[in-house]
């Protein structure tokens, strides 16, 4: 008699073993675990916590389009760590492409004055082209002379800070008496008012709409198009890649610059559509570092980026809330690295998992 599990519950099993989604729920829920816990063991009541938090985020219009606002440079260096990723490289040098293309962008607003639009849309191109750049370095240095990505674009994150902060200090960008450049031109500013009379001002940019387009851009090339399809072959196995006849050195050049461009683009709408100038800066903001987190719970998915970014954004927002009750807003740091840990050990035992089985197999 035949004691194994139907073919159908044996399937249901299997897809849900090898579900992304719900494997990050469930890290969501460990991390929002941790959190409470941590409430209660320093005093305070997590159900007023998190009812701030969430408030801070869903508690009116305004709170949750400046939660979307924050979330968007996150959400363009997640999709460039996420298209590295998916064809074989670690960018972690989102970064710095990021400090490059905000830089760039503040450039040639003071430097290259357009009429209004033109003038934005130029800006914007001028970042993502410098992140494509950058990006390019460590991918023709991994092409060409076998250095590792992640060492090569750790470096240039410095170089890049330390530029940025070179720059805002120079006498063509300097504003007097300041640490900060000046302001950009009004002509290349991306931002707008909105909803006045409705919900009270809500300051809305172009970059929110450009986070769409990028995220449908990396699904379509890397799923619909015989670009992403070299891609991935190269981060699959190189070598049959090129065994097949594919440009591997073309290939990881190409998919650093896709990157850097995204990341770049990120840094430039935040300089034309939020900060509006750069500053002086004894540390890196973490815009990069942060989409390295977005990847990782969006589960290396464009889509998953999407949700992941807004999620992440939306809880550095709302976490800040935290201190009108006296809580610290540390804790969305403490919630999303246990979130991170616990996707990274489920992970890996699953690979331990299917590693044991397909062990077994053999022996069989």
């Amino acid at each position: 008699m035949n004691s194994s599990p139907p073919k159908k519950e044996k399937n249901l099993k299997e897809r849900i073993w090898n579900d992304t989604f719900l494997y990050t729920l469930t890290a969501i829920f460990i991390g929002l675990l941790a959190g409470a816990v941590i409430l209660v063991i320093t005093g305070f009541n997590p159900l007023e916590a998190y009812s701030v938090l969430f408030t801070g985020i869903f508690g009116s219009f305004k709170n949750f389009m400046y939660a979307v606002q924050y979330a968007t440079p996150i959400i363009f260096t997640g999709l460039s760590v996420t298209f590295a990723f998916k064809t074989g490289l670690f960018n972690i040098g989102a970064e710095g492409q990021y400090i490059i293309g905000s830089v760039a962008a503040l450039a040639a607003s003071i430097l290259v004055p357009l009429p209004p639009i033109a003038h934005g849309i130029f800006c914007i191109l001028a970042g993502g082209i410098a992140g494509a750049c950058w990006g390019g370095i460590a991918g023709a240095l991994k092409a060409y002379k076998g250095i590792h990505e992640v060492i090569v674009t750790i470096m240039l994150n410095w170089i890049a800070f330390y530029l940025s902060n070179f720059l805002v200090m120079s006498p063509a960008f300097k504003k007097p008496n300041s640490t900060a450049s000046v302001n950009i031109l009004p002509s290349s500013d991306i931002s707008t008012t909105m909803f006045r009379g409705v919900f009270g001002p809500v300051k809305i940019h172009w970059g929110m709409v450009l986070a769409l387009a990028a995220v449908a851009f990396c699904w379509i090339v890397l799923n619909k198009t015989t670009l992403g399809y070299r891609l991935r072959a190269v981060g699959f196995n190189r070598n049959a890649a090129e065994y097949g006849g594919i440009y591997v050195g073309r290939s990881i050049i190409t998919s650093m610059g896709i990157a850097g461009t995204l990341s770049g683009v990120g840094g430039a709408v935040q300089v034309l559509g939020v900060v509006e100038k750069l500053t002086q800066l004894a540390a890196q903001e973490g815009y990069g570092f942060d989409g390295i987190s977005v990847s990782m719970i969006g589960g290396q998915n464009p889509i998953g980026a999407l949700f992941a970014g807004l999620f992440y954004g939306g809880m550095k927002y709302g976490g800040s809330k935290l201190n009108t009750i006296g809580a610290p807003s540390e804790l969305v740091n403490v919630i999303i690295g246990v979130i991170i840990y616990s996707i990274a050990i489920m992970g890996a035992f699953r690979i331990l998992v299917r590693f044991f089985k397909d062990q077994k197999k053999e022996k069989l």
